[in-house]
């Protein structure tokens, strides 16, 4: 008899005894656990959500695929910012992005049932693997080299032949590794396996411009993006998806029937923060100054560190026991931050630091660390 699924436990549960911990101190705790933005949602947003036509969009129900202005936006954007054509037929909203990130498995094997084996990088962002398990699909890790990015040569031909996709994130989270994404498409087209990138972090990259697996192919690929990073946004859970014009147009049909509405007013606010770039690029910095205090913070208490090359998480190795370095940080500096293995058996040993604390709860950590 096959076993009954239970969810397991949401690995950031986890971390509450630890936030007991750093809230102890005077001046609280400083969460750097999620990747959860803490800046102000940008003014040209606001202004957008709360105007007459926003609020009226909220009435009647929203075209699941995107409303012809946001579709619009995306296509603009795509071609500005990642310089790709897109048409807006082979474009389609999400309600963020881990919605869809959970959900595309048990869609794809529908589409072909003969398959049902998702790969995924062995150190990453957990929802792959869960996305696999709730479509009732293998999941099967594929190792990542010493550079944290996805090694496809360590792929079993037995689970290629049974892929229905294997997932990248470039930048990738834990890591902020930037993957070779031409390489990748290409070698999914040389073996029939529909490459799903996820690329909402690809506006956070140090020292090159944003890639996208768009760039390289159109098809048997599929770009999944979200705002929620971009323009502080997670709260209104604004994402889509882009790229092979067969393959969206099943997902756009599918996603009718399933139900999944982004609604008006979430995209009014899309349209609003994929037309404004000043916003992201004064985040950057932001973003990038935060990166580099944290980091001064650890060398002060002896720990290496690095600048990824993208996204906006510092990926440390623990220099004895990662479980009791999360307690340390903790219980002396304030500090929550995420062990390496809530991102795989290949993430133990580290931990992952989120530099989404604003600037004033930064100096509040670098004066914890100087006594």
């Amino acid at each position: 008899m096959k076993k009954k699924f239970l969810p397991p436990p949401y690995p950031y549960e986890q971390l509450d005894e630890f936030r007991v911990l750093a809230e102890a101190l005077p001046g609280g705790a400083v969460d750097l656990s999620i990747g959860t933005p803490c800046d102000p949602v940008p003014e040209v947003i606001r202004k957008a959500i709360s105007s007459e036509t926003s609020l009226d969009s909220a009435r009647p129900y929203p075209s699941s695929v995107g409303s012809d202005d946001f579709l619009r936006a995306v296509s603009e954007w795509l071609n500005q910012c990642l310089r790709v054509e897109i048409p807006e037929t082979s474009i389609g909203a999400c309600i963020g992005t881990k919605e869809i990130v959970t959900g595309l498995p048990a869609v794809l094997k529908l589409r072909d049932p003969v398959k049902d084996t998702v790969l995924y990088p062995a150190v990453s962002y957990p929802s792959y693997s869960m996305g696999a398990q709730l479509a009732n699909c293998r999941s099967v890790a594929v190792p990542v080299d010493e550079n944290w990015r996805i090694d496809l040569s360590q792929i079993d031909a037995k689970d290629i032949e049974k892929a229905i996709c294997l997932w990248v994130n470039s930048p990738g989270n834990p890591a902020g590794a930037i993957e070779d994404l031409g390489r990748i498409a290409d070698w999914g087209m040389a073996n029939g396996v529909t490459i799903l990138s996820d690329e909402c972090y690809v506006e956070y990259t140090w020292s090159t411009s944003p890639k996208s697996v768009l760039q390289n192919s159109k098809e048997g690929v599929l770009a999944i993006h979200s705002l929620s990073k971009r323009s502080n946004l997670a709260g209104m859970r604004v994402g889509f998806y882009a790229g092979d014009a067969e393959l969206v147009s099943y997902l756009r049909e599918v996603r009718k029937h399933q139900g999944f509405m982004l609604s008006g007013p979430a995209q009014n606010a899309g349209i609003a923060a994929l037309s404004d770039q000043q916003h992201v690029d004064q985040q950057r910095q932001l973003y990038l100054g935060r990166l580099s205090k944290l980091m001064a913070i650890f060398e002060s208490l002896g720990i290496e560190t690095a600048m990824p090359e993208g996204s906006f998480y510092l990926w440390i190795a623990a220099p004895d026991d990662e479980w009791q370095l999360v307690e340390n940080l903790a219980k002396n500096l304030g500090m929550v931050v995420t062990p390496g293995e809530f991102f795989g058996e290949g993430g133990k040993g580290y931990i992952r630091v989120a530099a989404v604390a604003t600037d004033d709860r930064i100096e509040l950590l670098e004066q914890r660390a100087r006594v």
